[in-house]
């Protein structure tokens, strides 16, 4: 089993990838910066403690002794445009934080944005119209931190992007991936689960296939 760091474990995917690492036998430790927000979750591999995302010392702590470090942070439906100075920061922090460790360093995962994602037409999904700027400002802004992760060699990362529609929902365990294009069902439909997503980033961390590059999931 796999001892996983994670970040943003209080936000609505980051609360499903905790459980889904839990449900699998993983010993987590939730780096939170309030700990009462964890106070319901007891479990035997779950340890909790404070930390700040965007401090690369903080990260190194956390880090230490780990096999991956998770970052949810900025990644829920539901985080919100408060969550916009956070994305690309936390990137940076992360991979900051990471580096220091040298051989010992954890694999670093990252919740990314869909924004960047190529639609059928060619275009981005942040090209279609009528997107409200609030939500193009968090598309490119993890779009942004996409880019900084992609200059980084001496780190082993993976950014796993969303469909276009991200929201709680059923775990089925079935989806698909792809690396730069936005999954679509056979209606035409980008959408996942939050809880299936959960279960494509877990299962990358069990087999990875992904290290040095982004990848997307979609039913």
């Amino acid at each position: 089993m796999a001892k996983i760091a994670l970040f943003g474990a209080t936000g609505t995917i980051g609360k499903r990838i905790l459980r889904e690492a839990l449900d699998r036998g993983h010993h987590v430790t939730a780096v939170v910066r309030d700990p009462a927000k964890l106070a319901d979750q007891q479990h035997q591999n779950l340890a909790v403690v404070v930390g700040d995302v965007l401090d690369p010392t903080s990260v190194t702590e956390a880090a230490t002794g780990q096999d991956v470090l998770v970052s949810a942070v900025g990644g829920g439906q539901g985080d919100g445009p408060g969550h916009l100075a956070t994305v690309q920061p936390s990137a940076k922090a992360l991979v900051g934080g990471v580096r220091t460790l040298g051989d010992e360093a954890p694999r670093l995962i990252m919740v990314g944005g869909a924004g960047s994602l190529r639609t059928p037409d060619g275009k981005q999904v942040w090209d279609a119209e009528g997107l409200p700027e609030p939500v193009l400002q968090i598309m490119h802004a993890h779009g942004d931190a996409l880019d900084f992760l992609r200059t980084v060699t001496d780190v082993r990362w993976t950014s796993l992007s969303p469909a276009a529609l991200i929201e709680p929902g059923e775990r089925t365990g079935v989806y698909r991936t792809d690396t730069d294009n936005l999954v679509l069902d056979a209606e035409g439909a980008s959408r996942i689960s939050a809880e299936d997503y959960a279960v494509a980033l877990l299962d990358e961390i069990e087999r990875p296939q992904h290290v040095g590059e982004r990848f997307t999931v979609g039913y």
